[in-house]
């Protein structure tokens, strides 16, 4: 079957406004989730970070209030053991997008400290919408897109797209702590967000580009993704 790239954070906080560092990575059933969906289907998953630095999860997400309930933290704290491609991540300054037919990014907050200024991942990210290979990015991966942007202008400008909320950062309570927020940055970059309810699954597709909104989208979204490589096939 397809190899799917995921690109994920090397990040193990997120500097606030006030320069502290509050400590992040990747969320984890934004990796889990969509790892399930694609190794069901009978897909390779290859990861790749910046430096090749094995990603670093969020501990908050591993928690029974961040899962609905110790029986869902357990499950998630099992697949993310399965994932053992975490322990050996490519360097992102070596992926070749001719070796996968998708690409996927998870959030957390550690891509608003890295990969939102990452030259590299914009450059792929840029790619991979001009292949017209499924893109899929979640909930704050989507703040990697910002580094697309040259000379003002990005070619996410005018897509259809959603990320997590302002108001789903108000109600977690960092908003009033944080430099910026991802909707407003990339409505900011010339998307056209779209904004769904709070903490409910929402998946945006726009040609090549599936997008979900939190951690509740991931795996819907990973679905969209295994419908479009299945009808590429």
């Amino acid at each position: 079957m397809a190899k799917i790239l995921f690109v994920m954070t090397a990040a193990d906080h997120w500097t606030l406004a006030d320069g502290s560092a509050h400590p992040t990575g990747f969320w984890a059933e934004e990796a889990v989730a969509p790892y399930r969906a694609f190794t069901a289907a009978g897909h390779e998953v290859e990861v790749a970070t910046p430096g090749g630095v094995r990603p670093t999860v969020d501990q908050g997400s591993l928690g029974a209030d961040a899962n609905g309930g110790q029986e869902q933290a357990d499950a998630v704290a099992n697949g993310l053991a399965a994932f053992t491609e975490l322990d050996h991540p490519i360097e992102l300054d070596d992926v070749d997008l001719a070796d996968y037919a998708a690409v996927f990014y998870p959030g957390g907050h550690g891509p608003m400290e890295d990969l939102a200024v990452d030259a590299t991942s914009g450059r792929l990210l840029t790619e991979v919408l001009d292949s017209g290979k499924p893109l899929g990015v979640v909930c704050h991966a989507p703040a990697a897109l910002l580094a697309t942007e040259q000379g003002g202008s990005s070619p996410f400008a005018g897509y259809r797209l959603t990320a997590f909320t302002n108001a789903e950062e108000q109600q977690a309570g960092l908003a009033e702590k944080a430099k910026w927020l991802v909707q407003d940055r990339l409505v900011a970059l010339g998307a056209d967000f779209q904004e769904g309810a709070p903490w409910e699954p929402h998946v945006i597709v726009d040609r090549n580009l599936l997008t979900g909104q939190n951690p509740a989208s991931s795996a819907p979204l990973a679905d969209q993704i295994v419908k479009s490589l299945a009808a590429a096939a």
